[in-house]
């Protein structure tokens, strides 16, 4: 969809989905949805996030690595460099993440913040004194200056429906399904999975999902209109939940602070992702705890579980997960005979997950 049409008109294509995500919020079908989803499934869906979160920040350390195509290997990733783990980026690593597995085991307040902080001041000394390579895209310097005015430049500068003419309507329309059913899941797989790390569910269900997913939606609006990706709740959320966060309070300054950084961006961007991927991978961890409570012994869902928490970090998608696992155990039921117990919205959201798995060959039919 890339090269027919304008970076405009893509971002027209992020309001429009966050519009749709709005109206299904305010009418009460995306609580609906997210409240039919069997609960293993939804403790499925923690327990791959939780792998996902910790996964990814694996890779964004260095620990995990892909593996090129010129080393015509059939192993998709491998440990460091040559399987090997060398260099001073995994050593930031390797301390931020000890030091906060034993901060947090022994109940200090901040664990989360003063090891990042460690981490990347030591970074800053490592990289001052033996000039490292290897960092990525953030190289932890002493910025020249701590303030720096934000560029507003994109702001409102979109082409709402201009991505129907360039690109053809039955393509936009294609692609506007698909940012839909991927936002729509990847906020749920994240709410649902915070949530539940937080003890905020009863009964398998969030409390307040309502408003929780109006603001979801709004943000996505709020995303294209500024020019960045739609704004919905983020994996990183669980680092708060693991500090404590309980309440609204805690999105409320975690909101203030991002506010802020607009104004101090040299200063932010001394983080390098060495430093920030010890809590992704001690989160996650903690999320994986979950796993008991999935009633591996009842067969109807052993696959559906298994592909939810198994595909969300294989494929880097929290919707291709969800989507693996609904569409198995509607099978499975329906195989059964279990038509009643599954009910016709399961149905119908197997049989959507079904084409967005298809949408390319949906989409050459249709041409």
């Amino acid at each position: 969809m890339a090269p027919t049409m304008t970076w405009a008109q893509a971002f027209g294509l992020v309001v429009l989905e966050g519009f749709c995500i709005v109206v299904m919020a305010v009418s009460g079908v995306r609580e609906r949805i997210i409240n039919a989803i069997p609960a293993p499934l939804k403790i499925a869906i923690t327990v791959g996030v939780g792998l996902y979160i910790a996964f990814v920040g694996l890779v964004s350390a260095g620990f995990v690595t892909r593996t090129p195509d010129a080393a015509h290997s059939t192993v998709p990733v491998r440990m460091g460099v040559d399987g090997h783990l060398v260099g001073w980026p995994i050593v930031v690593f390797a301390v931020g993440l000890l030091l906060m597995v034993v901060l947090m085991s022994r109940g200090v307040p901040g664990a989360v913040l003063i090891s990042i902080g460690t981490a990347t001041l030591l970074a800053i000394v490592v990289n001052a004194v033996f000039h490292v390579e290897g960092w990525g895209l953030v190289e932890p310097t002493v910025p020249d200056s701590i303030v720096a005015a934000p560029d507003f430049g994109l702001f409102g500068r979109i082409d709402l429906f201009g991505g129907f003419a360039s690109a053809g309507a039955i393509s936009a329309t294609v692609f506007l399904f698909t940012l839909v059913l991927s936002g729509f899941f990847d906020a749920m797989g994240t709410i649902t999975s915070v949530s539940d790390e937080a003890g905020l569910t009863k009964d398998g269900k969030v409390e307040g999902m309502g408003r929780i997913l109006l603001v979801d939606g709004a943000g996505a609006i709020a995303g294209g209109i500024t020019g960045s990706s739609p704004n919905t709740v983020f994996l990183e959320s669980a680092a708060g939940v693991g500090e404590g966060a309980r309440t609204s309070l805690a999105s409320v300054v975690t909101g203030a602070m991002l506010g802020a950084t607009l104004l101090f961006t040299p200063l932010a961007a001394v983080v390098p992702a060495q430093a920030a991927a010890p809590a992704l991978v001690v989160i996650g961890g903690l999320m994986m705890a979950q796993v008991r409570r999935i009633p591996w012994q009842d067969t109807d869902y052993t696959i559906p579980v298994f592909l939810t928490a198994a595909l969300i970090p294989f494929t880097y998608s929290i919707t291709n997960g969800i989507g693996a696992g609904l569409v198995s155990y509607v099978l499975i039921k329906l195989c059964k005979g279990g038509w009643r117990e599954v009910g016709g919205l399961m149905t119908t959201i197997a049989g959507l997950f079904v084409l967005y798995f298809g949408v390319e060959a949906v989409t050459a039919v249709l041409r």
